[in-house]
């Protein structure tokens, strides 16, 4: 059974649900969710609707229940960077599904990791009290199918609910790279705006501009920290810090700020220079606490090839030049 420790860090006044729901982004959990699945939600240590308001000081505590499902372990390859008895850090190769869904019960890293834990689908029923029943077994946070890099999961109940809770609270360092189609404004900014979904197609999000009242009020908040390492034309190649973990979130401020990401097929457009590139993100770097552990430990996940093959044809086509 997933559980969430949450501290209400920022000044605020909004509904307990909506506070969830936009702080578990990384575990899925919505507030349509909530309503059906919630097994239990503590305001300050007390049980409390959905409709209550928190304010800042509050702690939160929500436990739910995930419908179970079998999950088949299956050979696949993995780069393991680091491994004790609580977690496992992957490298998490591109094109790979972070855990199975609709279309994608097979080939995820849900399915490899059981594998290389060497549960088998008949063990997962009596596994850790129901911890490998469900499809998101020790997943904590994601990456996208076509963005590589480095990914943690736990492996037991209690590594998950203190990963969980680091993500959920923002106290980790994730930083990734990208190479873009554009310059950005300037050498290093930050973009701070609200994300939701493209109300004209389902697949992807959009961006709003952080102004009060009307619609720019929707959604979530996203801010992303940016450097913009150098520039071969009209391509830069990006160095990007999270704030916070949306869906899409790299991809939908590059977008935003005129730069997609290079083989974005979803929000950039077809390239003529790089017209079989793939998703040029990759998730760098991961910096968090460890399970019993007080000091932060920091896991790098190396440049792929594909960057270093991208970047080598665009040293020779164009001169590497850095913004002011």
């Amino acid at each position: 059974m997933p559980e969430l420790l949450l501290t209400v860090e920022e000044a605020v006044n909004e509904r307990l649900d909506k506070f969830i729901a936009s702080h578990a982004s990384e575990s899925s959990l919505t507030r349509s969710q909530l309503k059906s699945s919630a097994l239990c939600v503590l305001l300050n240590g007390k049980p409390a609707k959905l409709s209550s308001k928190v304010k800042q000081g509050d702690t939160v505590r929500v436990a739910w229940e995930l419908p179970p499902i079998t999950v088949e372990p299956e050979e696949i390859p993995l780069s393991v960077i680091f491994e004790n008895s609580g977690v496992t850090v992957v490298d998490k190769a591109q094109g790979m599904v972070t855990h199975p869904g609709a279309g994608n019960r097979r080939g995820t890293l849900v399915n490899a990791l059981l594998f290389h834990w060497g549960k088998s689908a008949e063990q997962q029923t009596d596994a850790d009290d129901g911890f490998h029943q469900n499809a998101r077994s020790g997943i904590v946070h994601r990456l996208d199918k076509d963005t590589s890099g480095v990914i943690i999961a736990a492996k037991n109940q209690e590594a998950h609910l203190w990963l969980t809770e680091q993500f959920a609270n923002r106290r980790v360092k994730k930083e990734y790279i990208a190479l873009v189609a554009g310059r950005p404004p300037q050498r290093c900014g930050k973009i701070i705006t609200r994300i939701r979904r493209d109300p004209r197609n389902r697949k992807r999000f959009t961006a709003l501009d952080e102004k009060h009242g009307g619609e720019s009020r929707a959604g979530k908040r996203a801010w992303t920290v940016y450097h913009c390492v150098a520039c071969y034309g009209q391509f830069s190649l990006m160095r990007l810090r999270l704030k916070t973990g949306r869906t899409h979130q790299i991809r939908v401020h590059m977008k935003h700020i005129g730069c997609p990401v290079l083989g974005d097929s979803l929000y950039g457009s077809h390239n003529k220079i790089f017209p079989d590139a793939t998703l040029m993100l990759h998730s760098r770097l991961l910096s968090l606490r460890l399970p019993g552990q007080s000091e932060f430990t920091t896991f790098v996940a190396p440049v792929p090839d594909r960057f270093k093959e991208t970047i080598r044809e665009l040293a020779a086509r164009f001169t590497r030049c850095e913004l002011a």
